[in-house]
Formats: C-alpha cells, structure tokens, sequence
C-alpha cells in the first residue's frame, strides 16, 4: 500500500513537472511566434511549391543554413554543393512542381542556372522573365514609355569600330547586352577615350568568356546608352501570386571617382532603407505591371539624381544580389532574411524592422583586383592585414582570385564617426595586401 502510494506520488509529481515543461515550452513558443510578426506580415495565399537551385561561383553559408533550418527544396545545377552537405531534390520534381502549380517559387543564387530553367521550364513563364530583363536592350524597351526621352542603342562587337561618335550622347556608358558584376561595363568621356574603351572590352572578354555561360556573359551584343546621373542604389524586391510587389532591402553604392564603374563598395543602414522605401516601391510596382511580374525575384540598380527622380540601370532576374550578397547584406543589417521571405511569401513589417535597427552602418566590400598586376602573377594575399583595417569585420569570404580575379568579399559593421575605413577601401589599389 505504502508502494503503491509513493507511486502515485511519483506519478503525481512527474506529470506535473511534464505539465509544467509543457506550458513552458509553449509559452515560448508563443512568445517567439509573436516577435516573428512584429517582423513578418505572413500571406495567408501562399504557393504551394518553392525550391532553390544553387550554382556556381558561388553559395554562402547564410544561405545554406537557410535551405537546412526551413528545409527548402534545393537543386544542384552546377555542381557547388559538397557530397551530403544539403538534401537535394531531383531536376524532375522541380519540373513536375511547375506542372502541378503555375504558382511555384523558384530563386537561384546564380545566373548559371539560367541555361537550365530555359532548357527545363519552358513552359512557364519564367524564361520570358529571364530574358526581357538579362537582356539589357530588351529592358529598355520594356520601360521605354516610363522613360520616353532616354536615349540607348544596341551595336553588334564587330560594329564597335564603325561608330560615330558624333551621334552620341558624349559622355555615355556602353556595356554588354548580356552581362554580370560590372563587366565589360566603361563610361566613354571622349574620343581618345573611346579607342582605350574598345581594346579594354576585347581584351575583357576574351578572359569573360572562358569563365561563364553565354546566357551570362555574351558580348555579341553591346548597349550604349547615355549617362544616368546621381547617387546610386541598389535593391531586392519580389513580386507575388497576384503581382504585388515587396522590398527586401536596399544599399547604396558608393564610387571612388566619376569615372569608376566598379563594385567595391555597397552599404545599408537604418537611415538609407528609410529613406528610399516608399519610392523605390513604387517603382518596382510600375515595373512589375510593365512585364507582368508574378512569383519572381529581383535584383534592382537605379540612379537617383538631386531632383529625387528615380532612372533605372538594369534589373536581374531570379534572384537579389550576386555571390549572395546583399541579401546576406540585409540579414547582417536587419536580421531580416530576404530569401526566407519571398519562397514563404513573407512581407516585412518595414516600421518594426527600422525600430529595432541599430544607427551603425554595414557595408559589402568586393575585393577586385585593382592592383594592376594580373591575378596569376600574385603569389598571395594578406587577408589578416585587411581585416586589421576595420573596426568590427562581420565575415571574410575568400575567393579564388586566379579563377575570378576577386580577392574576395568582406562584410563590416561601422560606426558612422569612423565611415572613413570605408571610404580609404573605397579608394584603395589593394597593393599593400598582395605579395
């Protein structure tokens, strides 16, 4: 009976204290699903399927703990994951997903995937995306009645050398028709200028072409165009079932001089989201209505001049910032994850996200070989040196700079009284950190 009685008690006592863990962890749980929608506007209408391909040059590791913790579907299409390292689906289940709904999601981390969402979802309307906006020419004409009076012209290479200038807008930007990470892009001040600019982009894509698919990079086609003027931005953005669109962050991108092109430089911060959320909305939701946008990602780069008119530079497909950069970027700034958000068709709640930002700025550095001595020729580079350059560095990821002659890409967090570690990188050669 005594037995029997301690028994009961244990019992008592046990499911009590089984009780009481219950009532814990659901509270927490409760607690931590409230603070997601202090973030989060969570659509109620959301698609069915969503996936990822993953392609080369490059996956970041923010991104594949984000495939990991939410088990999104992913495809390797080139041969960048490691064997294990991610639970892969097949090419098949991506293309039956498509069939079964026409609002399936699909974000790639790289325009390497391109060649196989032509090859494999013809049948959506993903290719017809892809291509009015990688194609440069074709973008401007999708936006030509926004912007009547901008001027731009597509010439073939082997036409480069029968130009006349003197028809020209001078100074003007010429670029590829199909192109990636500033390449091949150069500003034309004059015409000696102009002979330097044709032999930099023969020379450019001769190397280009070696590295990446032509649905990348295809200098067969170039556009030149007249110079945008102002501060320039770029920004995420995706497009719903029902063609609405939604901001995922934004960074301005900062220049050494009037004439540089390059990419060394993006930051975010509280103020610059404040700033330019409502306009750069509004635009991307005129763009969307233009092409008829719906379940697709976008990457996004305009100028805006001192007048506050927005003009854009070009818009990629599929996905936000290459090497994965500004959404990481984004995630870094405002632990808000840009690729979580368009798959499960997520809006943020923008006034929260500011609220609880921090005052200090985060910046993107692309290290590219500016030091003049080509990427073979350089034994090797002093990563610990660059880091030492920074107050609080937030993750180097090193790249193979003989193969895309970039050092790598750093993430930083600033203070706004020491901006000017930013602004000596900006302008640095990287010299001292090659030996």
């Amino acid at each position: 009976m005594i037995s029997i009685l301690k028994f009961n008690e244990s019992l008592h006592i046990n499911i009590a204290a089984t009780e009481k863990t219950a009532i814990s962890d659901f509270s927490m749980n409760i607690k931590a699903f409230f603070v997601a929608l202090r973030y989060y506007h969570i659509d109620k209408t959301n698609t069915t399927y969503y996936m990822i391909l993953l392609d080369k040059p490059y996956v970041s590791k923010f991104l594949k703990e984000t495939i990991v913790k939410y088990d999104f579907p992913a495809l390797d299409t080139g041969n960048i994951t490691e064997h294990g390292e991610l639970s892969l689906i097949s090419p098949e289940e991506i293309i039956k997903n498509f069939q079964n709904d026409s609002n399936s999601r699909l974000y790639t981390n790289s325009e390497n995937s391109i060649n196989w969402v032509v090859k494999n979802l013809g049948f959506t309307k993903l290719p017809e995306y892809i291509n009015v906006f990688k194609n440069k020419v074709e973008f401007r004409k999708l936006i030509q009645k926004m912007y009547p009076n901008f001027f731009f012209r597509e010439v073939g290479l082997k036409e480069l050398d029968a130009i006349k200038l003197e028809e020209l807008p001078m100074p003007f930007i010429i670029k590829p028709a199909v192109g990636f990470l500033s390449l091949g892009v150069h500003k034309v001040l004059n015409q000696e200028d102009w002979a330097r600019v044709k032999q930099l982009i023969k020379d450019e894509f001769t190397e280009a072409q070696s590295l990446f698919p032509i649905e990348v990079v295809n200098a067969s086609s170039f556009l030149i165009e007249e110079i945008i003027e102002g501060e320039e931005f770029a920004f995420d953005a995706y497009f719903d079932e029902v063609g609405e669109a939604t901001l995922l962050g934004i960074s301005k991108h900062l220049f050494s001089s009037d004439t540089d092109v390059s990419d060394r430089v993006y930051y975010t911060s509280k103020e610059t989201i404040k700033q330019y959320l409502e306009p750069f909305t509004q635009f991307v939701q005129q763009l969307g209505k233009e092409a008829n946008l719906k379940n697709f990602p976008v990457h996004v780069e305009v100028r805006v001049d001192k007048n506050g008119v927005l003009i854009p530079i070009e818009v990629n497909p599929m996905r936000f910032g290459g090497w994965c950069t500004t959404a990481d970027l984004t995630y870094f700034a405002a632990k808000l994850n840009p690729y979580h958000c368009f798959l499960k068709n997520i809006k943020p709640d923008w006034k929260q996200v500011l609220e609880e930002m921090d005052d200090e700025i985060y910046s993107l550095v692309i290290l590219d070989n500016s030091t003049g001595i080509p990427s073979k020729e350089i034994a090797s580079f002093n990563y610990d040196a660059l880091l030492g350059k920074f107050v609080q560095p937030l993750e180097l990821r090193k790249v193979d700079y003989k193969m895309y002659s970039i050092f790598g890409m750093l993430y930083t967090k600033t203070p706004k009284n020491q901006f000017s570690e930013i602004e000596e990188i900006l302008t640095s050669d990287l010299k001292e950190f090659v030996e």
